[in-house]
């Protein structure tokens, strides 16, 4: 008999998915686990979550959690350690490096995923006191652009507005946006400001996405072509005299030269026609709604960032919001979504290898600074190497010692497989991680460090609006884990420098932050919360949202920058940007004719090491796929829901192929969330070119020439089983969490011999086995049960073979097995009752398409609403509207023959 304990009283803490930073309820249960809902008194989200916070209470199992400090021995092999060994060997082997190659052979990859306190020490540790600024973040391959661009144009990195603007905005421009599925809390927070004022929407993006389907108007640009819309836009409002010239005066410098600059790019509407593969109607639509809607936010993202021309692509947004003074005032103002919990965070204590802690920069008088405030010993004098560098300076052997946080390059990284073989060339490598295995403990770490996870850490994280929230610890630190900043600590100490890491707590590290931000700061640097510096023990555990700058001597804080200039320019004056002509690096040709674009899905989340652990965020898109226009898919003779093999100059990988006619022709779109450690042959970034943009060092990751060719298997097929299991070495397989257990999906050419044996050697003593088996036809099914419950399961068919996955992945999780559900593997026809949901639709309540479209087609049912009154479907975050509306257009459009 289970036992549960009675839930605890619910601790506030934030997400720690994307950069909306959504407020959280955790109660916990007692065993290890917690009740997860919205937090209502959270500004960033009043009480919504997307489906993968909804599911946060399904990812805090112990399972795939590193729990004790491992070294790898002389022969190699990975061994427990004591903390004071391992952190000895970290320690000595940093000194012993710095020592023989000085202080540039070291480095650090810092992540998002890290809290600000964390981010503080190990930024403090390596360029105040190591002595190099080799620290960078997996915050480079997703806002750079956006940070350079700001500070181009700014003076400093300032996100100017706040979300209240959405709300305020009369029209929403997204640019390179999918934020029905990357930022779905704030999204459904600007459709509610289309129902309330009637908001208008206009969607710029390659891919008719989720989003898209919800624009007022959608704008499919060609890819890397941006700058030339907002351009000819800045041209535009120039020749319709929409120009707020006296903001222009006042407050800005360069305007003329920026404008000629435009003009060049974009000398006519036929040529922006011609470069964006727009229609003149569709941009004179556009230039008319922005020339003519006062209140306007244009919102940037991934699409924008992740280029070789991202700087420039956000300054040509930057310019045209600078020349109508449509910026620092409410409902106006361009505004960067980040992708991270904690991206701001790091940019504040300086975790770019560009920047240092505070927003202060690598100039001689913040050098100083900086420097006298920490009583450094070492202070870095210049920049470091940003992360494509930094990687390539391992891989030719320049950096020798390297300690990854919280991240996993092998997978995410460009030319991944290139940067894991660059890892086996390490003299040391260290990694922080709280799980036991992704693709980058794989490439050869020598120490593993095991470090506290979400809902164990306790510390702040900073949205993209610039609001510092609380993440609280709720559970219990398993086994010898540790928060990131007190593993850092000790190794600072070890190094011999105690008196600047003798924290005792995530507050200590708190104030030291906010008392940086203030020194000597008379309102000449954005990034002040000197108000804090002071906040005892007390106060930082309860402290509220609050969005920054918070000065000392602030009466009325502001929430937004500019509306009256005060740029932290030299001369206070905001800087118009002339950027250069758009190209896009990296030529097709007859090898590589097309175009690949990798972006995130609904439900999944960077290399999924969290949402992979949960059941219902894995039914949505359980394969890595490639989206293929019609078009496209008849001249490399695709077939949907077939394979195919993306190949580029760097690397090839296997994907089902998904047909679809949003997606633009001539170009491909793959998501980043599988690696090797999920899947046996697809991991995206081993494709991807590592391009760079100039400003910002950012990958170009939605651009790489590639090219595309069809792949047989024989047989198809599944595993579905209560305990982990491996695969035969030969098949492609993506690994997906079940309810209950594990399976995986997979295709071969293995004959029915391998896979009966196969079976056999997964058969546990005293199961039932009930098995059927066609040789002729090359199919295959056989179950172990166990008393009552179901063990394990295979079924291999042709590829023309039916998998009934979705009836059995459900028997899985059952207590009983009847007779007549046995009988579902001898016919493979779910005939017996048993729920077939089809694929999941709505992951918040696990809805699934074959129950959406039998509540369409028997009970009458004509809108989105309708479905969540009978369903609930769509009731909660809202990404899954777009899907409900496409499955409505599709069941009640007539088919013809």
């Amino acid at each position: 008999m289970n036992m549960q304990a009675p839930l605890q009283v619910s601790v506030r803490t934030t997400c720690p998915y994307c950069g909306v930073g959504c407020g959280v309820l955790a109660r916990p249960d007692g065993l290890g686990g917690a009740e997860i809902s919205g937090d209502p008194d959270h500004p960033a989200n009043f009480g919504k979550l997307c489906s993968k916070g909804s599911a946060l209470g399904e990812t805090l199992g112990l399972a795939t959690r590193l729990l004790h400090p491992i070294v790898r021995d002389t022969e190699g092999k990975l061994q427990r350690a004591s903390w004071d060994a391992a952190l000895d060997k970290v320690a000595n082997g940093f000194k012993a490096t710095i020592e023989q190659h000085g202080p540039d052979a070291v480095a650090f990859y810092l992540s998002g995923q890290l809290l600000t306190e964390d981010y503080y020490v190990a930024n403090k540790l390596m360029k105040g006191f190591i002595g190099s600024a080799n620290v960078d973040t997996n915050s480079r391959l997703c806002m750079a652009s956006s940070v350079a661009a700001h500070r181009r144009a700014f003076g400093a990195d300032t996100v100017p507005g706040s979300y209240e603007d959405f709300d305020e905005a009369d029209l929403i421009v997204l640019v390179g946006s999918n934020a029905a599925w990357c930022h779905p809390v704030l999204f459904r927070r600007m459709m509610e400001s289309r129902s309330k004022r009637g908001t208008r929407l206009v969607v710029i993006d390659p891919r008719r996405t989720a989003t898209a389907e919800e624009a007022d108007l959608f704008l499919a640009i060609a890819p890397g072509m941006d700058t030339v819309l907002f351009s000819g836009l800045l041209a535009d409002l120039a020749d319709c005299h929409t120009l707020d010239f006296a903001y222009i005066s006042a407050h800005t410098e360069g305007f003329e030269q920026a404008l000629a600059r435009a003009r060049q790019i974009a000398p006519s509407l036929e040529s922006v026609a011609l470069q964006t593969g727009l229609s003149r109607k569709d941009i004179l639509t556009f230039y008319e709604i922005f020339r003519t809607t006062k209140r306007v936010v244009t919102a940037f993202s991934q699409g924008v960032n992740q280029s070789a021309q991202g700087t420039d692509k956000a300054n040509a947004i930057i310019n045209c919001h600078l020349a109508t003074g449509r910026i620092g005032r409410a409902g106006m103002g361009p505004f960067s979504l980040t992708g991270q919990p904690n991206a701001m965070g790091g940019r504040e204590v300086g975790g770019l290898a560009n920047q240092l802690a505070a927003h202060m920069n690598f100039v001689p008088a913040d050098i100083d600074r900086v420097g006298r405030f920490w009583n450094a010993s070492a202070m870095a004098k210049r920049e470091g190497l940003k992360a494509v560098q930094m990687f390539e300076a391992i891989e030719r052997g320049e950096i020798k010692a390297l300690w990854v946080m919280a991240t996993n390059p092998a997978a995410s990284l460009p030319r991944a497989a290139a940067v894991a073989d660059a890892l086996r060339k390490l003299d040391l490598f260290v990694v922080s991680e709280n799980v036991i295995a992704n693709d980058t403990v794989a490439s050869g770490a020598h120490i593993l460090l095991p470090a506290a996870a979400w809902g164990e850490k306790d510390g702040t994280v900073t949205n993209s609006e610039r609001r510092i929230s609380r993440q609280r610890a709720f559970l219990s630190v398993p086994g010898e884990a540790k928060p990131d900043w007190k593993i850092v600590s000790d190794v600072a100490r070890r190094m011999g420098f105690e008196q600047a890491f003798s924290y005792s707590s995530a507050a200590d590290i708190f104030r030291e932050h906010a008392a940086l931000s203030a020194f000597e700061n008379e309102e000449t640097r954005d990034f002040d919360i000197g108000a804090l510096k002071k906040i005892d023990d007390e106060a930082y555990d309860a402290l509220e949202p609050v969005i920054w700058p918070r000065r000392l001597k602030d009466e009325q804080p502001k929430t937004r920058f500019f509306e009256n200039g005060g740029y932290y320019t030299a001369n206070g004056r905001a800087k118009f940007v002339a950027p250069e002509t758009p190209k896009l690096q990296g030529e097709t040709s007859e090898e590589f004719p097309l175009r690949l674009n990798t972006g995130r899905i609904r439900d999944q989340w960077h290399t999924m090491t969290r949402t992979g652990l949960s059941p219902r965020l894995g039914q949505h898109l359980p394969e890595p796929f490639v989206e293929v226009n019609p078009g496209d898919a008849r001249r490399f003779s695709l077939t949907d829901y077939a394979f195919a093999r993306v190949r580029s100059a760097h690397g090839a990988a296997i994907f089902r192929v998904k047909i679809d006619e949003g997606q633009r022709a001539g170009s491909l779109f793959v998501p980043i969330h599988w690696s090797r450690t999920n899947t046996s042959m697809t991991r995206p970034g081993d494709l991807v070119a590592a391009a760079t943009d100039p400003f910002s060092g950012q990958p170009e990751a939605k651009a790489t020439a590639v090219t595309i060719e069809a792949v047989g298997f024989a047989s198809f097929g599944f595993v579905i089983a209560c305990k982990p299991f491996s695969l035969p070495e030969s098949s492609y397989w993506t690994r997906v969490t079940l309810e209950g257990g594990e399976g995986a999906l997979f295709a071969g050419n293995d004959g029915l011999a391998v896979w009966r044996e196969y079976a056999a050697r997964n058969r546990e003593p005293s199961t039932e086995i009930i098995e059927y088996d066609d040789e002729k036809r090359g199919v295959y099914r056989v179950a172990h049960i166990a008393g009552t419950r179901l063990t394990f399961s295979l079924f291999v068919g042709s590829a023309e073979s039916h998998m009934t996955w979705d009836a059995v992945r459900q028997m899985l999780s059952r207590q009983r097995i009847e007779t007549k559900d046995r009988k579902l593997f001898l016919s493979g026809k779910n005939a017996n009752g048993l729920p077939d949901t089809g694929p999941v639709v709505c992951a918040c309540f696990g809805v699934g398409l074959h129950a959406i479209r039998d509540a369409i087609e028997t009970k009458n049912t004509h809108t989105v609403e309708q479905i969540g009154v009978l369903l609930r479907a769509g009731t909660n975050c809202g990404s899954c509207k777009p899907e409900l509306k496409r499955i409505l257009q599709d069941v009640r459009t007539p088919q013809t023959v």
